[in-house]
């Protein structure tokens, strides 16, 4: 399998399968340590910290413009000094590939 970051996005359909606990486990393996499964399986989540205002929202334009390319947007809260980035796909209900794919694009974002 290539690595999440490289891969892209595929439309889902509704009424395709959400990813199982199993799957779920595997593709977290593919991300930074500080993403949550959360909402009992159906997303994953984030916080982003920053020292100032003005980073925090250079990342949130940044990962909005990766959402915007992947056409697979997620849900933003954002802070002075933080931004927390929750991904789950709408269309099923819970988690698809697609999120993990997402999160893997996000968190290169900070690669140095």
């Amino acid at each position: 399998m290539s690595q999440l970051h490289d891969r892209h996005c595929t439309p889902c359909e509704g009424g395709s399968p959400t990813m199982d606990m199993v799957d779920i486990q595997s593709f977290m393996k593919s991300l930074a340590p500080d993403w949550e499964v959360v909402d009992e399986g159906r997303a994953i989540e984030r916080m982003f910290r920053f020292p100032d205002f003005h980073r925090t929202m250079a990342f949130v334009n940044a990962a909005a413009w990766v959402a915007h390319r992947e056409d697979h947007h997620p849900e933003l809260q954002v802070g002075y000094d933080r931004c927390l980035v929750r991904f789950t796909t709408h269309t099923i209900g819970g988690l698809s590939e697609n999120d993990f794919i997402c999160a893997a694009r996000v968190d290169r974002l900070l690669d140095n």
